[in-house]
């Protein structure tokens, strides 16, 4: 029973494959960064993170009790940066695209890209407060207030959900105010190096803290790296048709280098270095493990632009995900914990499923109609259940 597991990776990868194109010599999908595959493509990486959360619950090298690691989900243990940096090289990609193309994009820029998502935030934020709340969890009248406004954090989960925006308000800023094209990308690169850079100087506090960890930091310069994408798309794919090949085998091969590499860097460097007493030193080390597993997540990105000009993917389950998948990402997590060992390091779980394959199959069904529920609230004119093709 506990080797069922090993069925999600067959499993994931015919979901990938099933009703894709290959295109062959000196053909080439002309699609790849088209709205409908890259919402296709986040919905696939949607499903790998919610994989990635469980394997952190269930066989992270971190947890504290080692006799309740349960091997099964390792592979996805340590690459959750991949997928994020993939996400956020379409959100940068998407903005310049939308930004080209339509004069007044700006105009009402908040209300259409950071409303939405602050809306949804809140929603999940206080289902989660409110789990914890019934779970008997012990807050004064100060933290419940905290995770209510989200100057707490709630669910650990959430803060892509509040980086983002941060992300949309630097794009904003330096598009709407500086002169040149190549100045806003400039000011953006600029201001992502900053925000980079602040979260190198901060300590590791409790989760529910704004930049509390290195996920809020270690993959930002891939939004401003789709910006770049967007402008040069045409230059970079021609360039990626001639050589295509070499450029493949280019990127796996320093794809694997770069990524254990990484981890070298991670091991001897650690993001978790409070103990050097020089602040300095502290944010050149965390610095360096940045640039470590950027240089890995930008061959994975590199890949994927080359497997995507020779793919075309198309499902009605990687559809049916794509349409979801800022809900799905917010929502699965209260189910990995609610089914894990415990709820957040805090409090006991409220059911400890020790089979892996059955918990990875318990969190994902109970997320999905919570995630429909979701969003049906926020969205209450759209049908229940998104309306997919293929």
């Amino acid at each position: 029973m506990d080797k069922l597991i090993y069925l999600v990776y067959p499993l994931v990868l015919l979901a990938l494959v099933w009703g894709s194109k290959w295109y062959g010599r000196n053909k080439w999908n002309e699609d790849f960064f088209s709205l409908d595959q890259s919402k296709m493509w986040q919905g696939f990486f949607a499903i790998c993170i919610l994989l990635h959360h469980a394997g952190q619950k269930t066989c992270a090298p971190w947890m504290p009790n080692k006799k309740l690691i349960r091997p099964g989900l390792d592979f996805f243990v340590p690459i959750g940066y991949f997928f994020v940096a993939f996400f956020l090289i379409c959100s940068g990609y998407g903005l310049y695209v939308s930004w080209k193309r339509k004069p007044d994009y700006l105009k009402g820029f908040f209300r259409r890209r950071v409303l939405p998502l602050i809306l949804t935030f809140y929603v999940v934020e206080w289902m989660y407060l409110a789990v914890r709340l019934l779970l008997g969890e012990k807050m004064d009248a100060t933290q419940i207030l905290y995770y209510i406004t989200g100057i707490q954090l709630a669910n650990h989960n959430s803060w892509f959900v509040l980086a983002l925006p941060i992300f949309y308000l630097m794009f904003w800023l330096c598009f709407r105010f500086l002169k040149s094209e190549g100045a806003a990308m400039t000011g953006v690169f600029t201001l992502i190096l900053a925000y980079v850079l602040l979260g190198c100087s901060l300590n590791h506090l409790d989760k529910d803290m704004w930049m509390c960890g290195e996920w809020w930091y270690n993959t930002a310069i891939f939004f401003p790296l789709g910006l770049l994408f967007g402008k040069y798309k045409d230059a970079i794919v021609r360039g990626a048709k001639q050589c295509w090949l070499p450029l493949m085998i280019l990127s796996v091969f320093f794809g694997v280098l770069l990524y254990f590499g990484a981890e070298l860097v991670q091991g001897n460097l650690s993001y978790y270095c409070e103990w050097v007493k020089v602040p300095s030193e502290r944010l050149l080390r965390r610095f360096m493990c940045v640039l470590s597993q950027n240089g890995a997540a930008l061959m994975f990105v590199v890949f994927m632009v080359l497997l995507g000009l020779k793919v075309k993917i198309g499902n009605g389950v990687l559809r049916f995900m794509g349409a979801i998948t800022l809900e799905f990402y917010l929502v699965h997590g209260l189910f990995v914990e609610l089914f894990g060992f415990d709820f957040l390091e805090v409090i006991p779980s409220l059911v400890f499923i020790k089979n892996v394959a059955l918990y990875t199959l318990v969190v994902a069904a109970c997320s999905l109609p919570v995630t429909l529920l979701v969003r049906k609230l926020l969205h209450p004119k759209q049908p229940f259940l998104p309306k997919v093709k293929g």
